[in-house]
């Protein structure tokens, strides 16, 4: 390849990525997961892990949302009952459910939800407040929601998920 063709070559390339950057400006990446059949979103930049729950251990005394403990490869990581944390009639343990891992403040939790989805890239402008008729639980935890072809997604903002009543839940 001639230094021409190299040049012209780095320069489409350069283009390329430059087009991509503004294509992906204003918009965000979700991770969708499903709590009693109500899709909801939680951030890309969030999210470290999606696993199974595996053995849990209770933790006295707790905030009934905690669900317990449990060692994810060799981390000791907080569990959270997101259906608790909703209001929501709480699942068997862990039986078929996942966990979204998070960081917060330096602690690590596992939000316990139904299932896990797909990544949606969705633009920010569609982004809209909580409903008015939102339940109040849910709307505590909601940065908004994005109304998507065929349902509506709650945007989970992780900061207010684990810190209510003015404490963070860390076991």
């Amino acid at each position: 390849m001639s230094e021409h063709e190299t040049k012209a070559a780095a320069t489409r390339a350069s283009r390329k990525k430059a087009a991509a950057a503004v294509s992906s400006a204003g918009m965000s990446e979700y991770i969708t997961v499903v709590i009693e059949d109500q899709l909801f979103g939680i951030p890309v930049p969030r999210v470290h892990d999606v696993f199974m729950p595996q053995s849990m251990t209770r933790v006295p005394l707790s905030a009934p949302e905690v669900a317990g403990v449990l060692n994810l490869r060799g981390r000791i990581v907080t569990a959270i009952d997101m259906r608790r944390r909703l209001g929501l009639q709480s699942r068997d343990r862990t039986a078929g459910c996942m966990a979204v891992g998070v960081e917060h403040r330096g602690e690590s939790y596992g939000l316990i939800i139904d299932s896990v989805g797909e990544v949606l890239r969705v633009a920010d402008a569609d982004m809209e407040s909580n409903p008015a008729n939102l339940d109040p639980r849910w709307r505590e935890i909601s940065a908004g929601v994005q109304r998507l072809e065929s349902r509506l997604m709650i945007v989970i903002d992780v900061e207010r998920v684990l810190n209510f009543t003015g404490q963070t839940l860390a076991a």
